[in-house]
């Protein structure tokens, strides 16, 4: 099947995408805060309730501005006011599972049922109306839970936030089926290089934002050599990081998805990521914190957890992506994840110092590794594509 959408050619990605993807990366901030004030399994599964609803309207609306073209104006409203509403949302994440749940919950029923009739009714191809219907039927069954979570005592609304969060993301993850209706994604014709920006760009700030909550716990210690180097510490983890995909990794997902069958796919698999990428950014970055605030303290199973948890859930999305696309360059992300488990679990008997050195090391050379690996990938990408 062959469909042609309404994305059109190759358009840039805009300004106002741009400005839109600030409110929503103004969010990590929240989280790192939300999970830094109780680091513990309950704050944990609470923000990553809130990391679903928050990556699930730059899903959508990410989706809908390349859908519908973000050049119309209707489009550009739509944007808009999405933007509004989530910059309100992402303000009351420090206070949703507190004194605030309807402010948080309000916004985020209003962007969900928005931008879905929006695009079932906008959108100009019958597959894709088809698709947005079914999404709000999905919605239909998780926005009575966000409600009713909102409703209820602080004591019961993980679970029912925790049952919308999971319908969410199940649904997004799945593309939104009932039975006997899925979105057919293969030879669709869709302006992959356009949403492949946007993902680009979007890690780009999400990394952005994770060297600010570093940089604040900084600014917060005081200097001396320990703080010092605690600083310098974090700093290189998340510049590894930030290696791992932009040394050639990125340039891999871009020829793999010119090349493929099923651009959307790649697309979707790539955007679904995200999901992984920003939790493993929120807890390096609550770890940083800790780190900063006291290098030279005993180890704890916490800090273990959070320093070289968050790089896993980083490393092993990346390796799920490059497996199930090229069924290359994941094994030595798999292997770094391995080494930060081990180093996790020793974390507790270490001295801070000494685990973020133990982590530079780790990712240092996975870094210069992946350098090699992407090169030889982006060869042979070059080889299967040429005329």
């Amino acid at each position: 099947m062959s469909t042609a959408s309404s994305a059109g050619p190759r358009r840039e990605v805009s300004p106002l995408e741009l400005f839109f993807d600030l409110v929503f990366v103004f969010a990590i901030g929240g989280l790192a805060e939300h999970l830094h004030g109780d680091v513990s399994w309950r704050g944990l599964a609470q923000t990553a309730v809130m990391l679903v609803a928050v990556l699930g309207m730059w899903h959508f609306t990410s989706f809908d501005a390349t859908f519908l073209d973000v050049r119309r104006s209707r489009t550009q409203t739509l944007l808009v006011t999405v933007m509004g509403l989530g910059l309100f949302m992402n303000a009351q994440i420090p206070h949703a599972f507190a004194d605030r749940p309807w402010a948080f919950a309000t916004p985020l029923v209003a962007i969900l049922l928005l931008t879905g009739l929006t695009a079932a009714a906008s959108t100009g191809t019958s597959v894709l109306r088809d698709h947005y219907r079914r999404v709000l039927v999905w919605e239909a069954v998780s926005v009575p839970l966000w409600v009713v979570g909102a409703a209820v005592g602080h004591g019961p609304r993980l679970a029912w936030w925790g049952a919308a969060a999971a319908v969410d993301l199940a649904g997004t993850w799945l593309a939104h089926p009932l039975p006997g209706q899925a979105l057919l994604s293969r030879n669709f014709v869709f302006d992959s290089e356009h949403m492949v920006e946007r993902v680009r760009l979007f890690l780009i700030m999400q990394l952005g934002e994770t060297v600010l909550t570093i940089g604040a716990a900084i600014s917060a210690a005081p200097v001396d050599p320990p703080t010092v180097a605690a600083a310098l510490g974090a700093f290189a983890a998340l510049v590894c990081l930030w290696a791992t995909y932009f040394g050639g990794g990125e340039e891999v997902v871009t020829r793999q998805v010119a090349a493929t069958a099923d651009p959307l796919l790649s697309v979707r698999r790539a955007v679904n990521g995200k999901y992984g990428t920003l939790s493993g950014l929120v807890l390096l970055a609550v770890g940083a914190e800790l780190l900063i605030a006291h290098p030279t303290g005993p180890g704890s199973a916490r800090l273990g957890l959070l320093l070289f948890g968050g790089p896993i859930l980083y490393l092993l999305t990346q390796a799920w992506w490059y497996y199930v696309s090229t069924k290359h360059a994941w094994k030595p992300r798999v292997l770094a994840c391995a080494a930060c488990a081990v180093a996790g679990v020793a974390a507790r008997w270490l001295p801070p110092l000494v685990s973020i050195l133990i982590l530079d090391a780790i990712l240092i050379v996975l870094s210069v590794a992946l350098l090699h690996v992407h090169r030889r990938l982006i060869r042979t990408l070059s080889t299967a594509t040429a005329p």
